[in-house]
């Protein structure tokens, strides 16, 4: 690994910067605290701008392998999908909220969900609308992921192992492809980390590491395929990283939480 460096800063004019999502290399999407979202060029010129079918603030946001852009909002318990202009709902499941959302490799879709009584929470894929797959328990019966907290972003590594960043757990979670327990981690102590690990945005490289935003300690956690610590990114002058995202180049976007940046972070050789 390099030492780390900011390549580009985009300022998006967000409130509350929550969620960045990326298409190869030439396009960013964010969403902050408002129904707006917006589109970046690299070089921080605004494309698009999207409003929410509702008016409200969408939970979380993804591009698909097509480029439409999905995104999710809880109340409605609803994926909606974003293609010419046009709304569309994909999913609705009746007594779970919909959160956060990533498109494998396959073109399926990933949804870490929350149930309307706040006592569950689990992994769903689906294809369209379709469900194929459920992940809520380790083969002992127990629960994978918290009930606390909504805040759980997910990703797919190179190697199909999805990777939820469980913030009610303070844990990173990362299953196989058939849904069995591979590691947990908690986070890595360190004497000039002061705060505890609560893990928000999370993101894999082509080398299936797994990088995960540490807002608290105002750095990237990067681990190894088996969860295994490597490496701090903390070098970057990051304040309060929230949402995390990797193009195809293995360049890192990371969104600062209050001031509405997008960092492009060049850590690769």
């Amino acid at each position: 690994m390099n030492e780390p460096k900011v390549l580009n800063t985009i300022k998006t004019g967000h409130n509350s910067l929550t969620s960045i999502t990326c298409l190869y290399e030439e396009e960013i999407w964010t969403n902050g605290n408002s129904a707006d979202i917006k589109s970046f060029n690299i070089h921080g010129v605004l494309q698009q701008t999207v409003k929410t079918k509702s008016g409200k603030i969408p939970w979380d946001i993804v591009v698909d392998r097509e480029g439409a852009l999905l995104y999710t909002y809880w109340k409605t318990r609803t994926v909606y999908k974003v293609k010419n202009d046009k709304i569309e709902e994909i999913i609705r499941l009746k007594g779970w909220k919909l959160l956060n959302l990533c498109v494998t490799s396959s073109g399926d879709l990933l949804v870490t969900i929350h149930s309307d009584d706040d006592t569950q929470s689990k992994v769903i894929r689906c294809s369209g609308s379709i469900l194929k797959q459920t992940i809520q328990f380790d083969d002992e019966g127990q629960p994978l992921y918290s009930s606390k907290g909504y805040i759980k972003h997910i990703s797919e590594s190179r190697n199909l192992d999805i990777c939820v960043s469980d913030h009610g757990a303070r844990a990173v979670t990362v299953v196989n492809q058939a849904g069995k327990l591979r590691f947990r981690n908690t986070g890595h102590a360190s004497p000039t980390k002061n705060e505890p690990f609560v893990p928000f945005g999370i993101t894999t490289d082509s080398q299936s590491r797994i990088l995960t935003a540490d807002r608290n300690n105002h750095c990237i956690h990067i681990l190894d395929k088996d969860g295994h610590f490597l490496h701090y990114i903390d070098n970057c002058d990051l304040k309060d990283p929230f949402g995390l995202c990797m193009d195809s180049n293995d360049s890192l976007f990371v969104s600062e939480l209050f001031k509405g940046n997008v960092k492009k972070i060049k850590y690769l050789k």
